[in-house]
């Protein structure tokens, strides 16, 4: 008796752990396959004196990210590990990836400090903007979000927003949405993944 008894509890506890080991990993990939991603869609926004439409490059992989030049952190990391992304594909897979990186702060990113910022990272990002209806027209399609936060630097003000790289397939619908952070070779894979 003295030894059915903690041999009836251990075995109690360890079906409980399993059973939610089970629920728990059910129950995510259940999340997983039903992930909903914003609505996205086509839009028109401009670079310089040149209108600039997503559908412009349909039948390519299209990424996008919101952010400013001005932003002192996430902006050049999610660019510089874009790039060094892009750097890895080979001519032909190049040739059907284009890169977004449209500007939440259009009073201070004109179209050339937009232009000579991109080009700073790669020549497949393609800096665009707007007047504020059209940007936020765009960051609801896309379900992103900024604000401008007022600061004590020489700046005046920052820009919080979001830091998601959205993915857009072939055929115009957003397909995955990148951390910031994701490493080049799991950016490298996504795009290849879609080719």
């Amino acid at each position: 008796m003295k030894i059915i008894l903690p041999l009836a509890i251990i075995a109690f506890v360890l079906g409980i752990s399993l059973g939610l080991a089970y629920f728990d990993k059910s129950d995510s990939g259940q999340n997983t396959s039903q992930m909903q991603y914003p609505k996205g869609g086509d839009f028109t926004l401009h670079s310089g004196d040149k209108d600039i439409s997503l559908s412009d490059f349909d039948n390519k992989i299209r990424f996008i990210f919101f952010g400013y030049t001005s932003c002192p952190d996430i902006c050049p990391t999610a660019l510089s590990f874009i790039s060094a992304s892009l750097k890895q594909l080979i001519p032909e897979e190049l040739e059907q990836v284009q890169v977004f990186f449209i500007s939440v702060d259009p009073d201070r990113d004109t179209p050339q400090k937009l232009a000579d910022y991109t080009k700073y990272f790669h020549p497949k990002i393609i800096g665009i903007t707007g007047t504020k209806d059209e940007i936020d027209q765009v960051v609801k399609q896309y379900g992103a979000v900024y604000r401008k936060v007022e600061s004590d630097s020489a700046m005046g003000y920052l820009v919080d927003h979001s830091a998601s790289v959205y993915v857009i397939g072939k055929k115009g619908k957003i397909v995955d949405m990148l951390p910031h952070g994701l490493p080049v070779e799991a950016i490298t894979k996504t795009i290849r993944d879609l080719m």
